[in-house]
């Protein structure tokens, strides 16, 4: 059985688009963050001496600050995906349902 609404909702253009739009910004978002959390992970395993580089007088290290970065990146690329989804995609979900149920 078939939902006339639903198949329609498939064929609409703008849904295709969100789909399209949504999922090259998934996968361009993730395929950042595996680069950079693996990176820093590679860091750890192969390069122990850089990260273990003082930061002036102290006794914090450089892979203190680069891990913060790796953190404040994923809130950043989050912060990114909720806007766009809040805004753009949010758009494009209202006017698809908006043709669709007519």
């Amino acid at each position: 059985m078939s939902d006339p609404v639903v198949d329609k909702i498939k064929t609409h253009p703008k849904y295709l688009e969100l789909r399209r739009k949504r999922n090259g910004l998934g996968v361009l978002l993730t395929i950042l963050m595996l680069v950079v959390y693996y990176g820093y992970i590679g860091l750890i395993a192969f390069d122990k001496a850089f990260l273990a580089q003082p930061i002036g007088a102290g006794v914090t290290t450089l892979g203190i600050p680069i891990g913060m970065g790796v953190i404040i990146f994923t809130i950043v690329i989050t912060g990114i995906y909720v806007k766009r989804a809040n805004g753009e995609f949010d758009q494009l979900t209202k006017d698809i349902l908006k043709d669709a149920t007519k």
